[in-house]
């Protein structure tokens, strides 16, 4: 799978006009920020390979077609499943 990004990445929210009263002003640069931290974390998350394989992995037909078919049988408690979590992430 390639990601290609299209257009400017860095900060095109910081390029709009700020117009009106201080509160807006405030508004608009805290809303620009909020932007900017969601693309930078948009942006990681695609460069991430563990995200990119995962991503692959559920985007695949034949692992779709696994999850829809999934039953209760398969249920893991949480304390398990935060077991398995901890070992797969070291």
């Amino acid at each position: 799978m390639h990601i290609t990004t299209i257009g400017n990445a860095n900060a095109t929210a910081a390029n709009a006009p700020v117009r009106g009263s201080s509160t807006a002003s405030a508004e608009s640069a805290r809303i620009r920020s909020d932007v900017d931290a969601a693309r930078n974390t948009a942006l990681s998350a695609l460069n991430n390979d563990r995200f990119r394989v995962m991503l692959e992995q559920i985007t695949d037909p034949d692992a779709s077609g696994a999850l829809a078919t999934m039953n209760s049988e398969n249920v893991v408690d949480f304390s398990t499943a935060l077991s398995r979590y901890a070992e797969n992430s070291k």
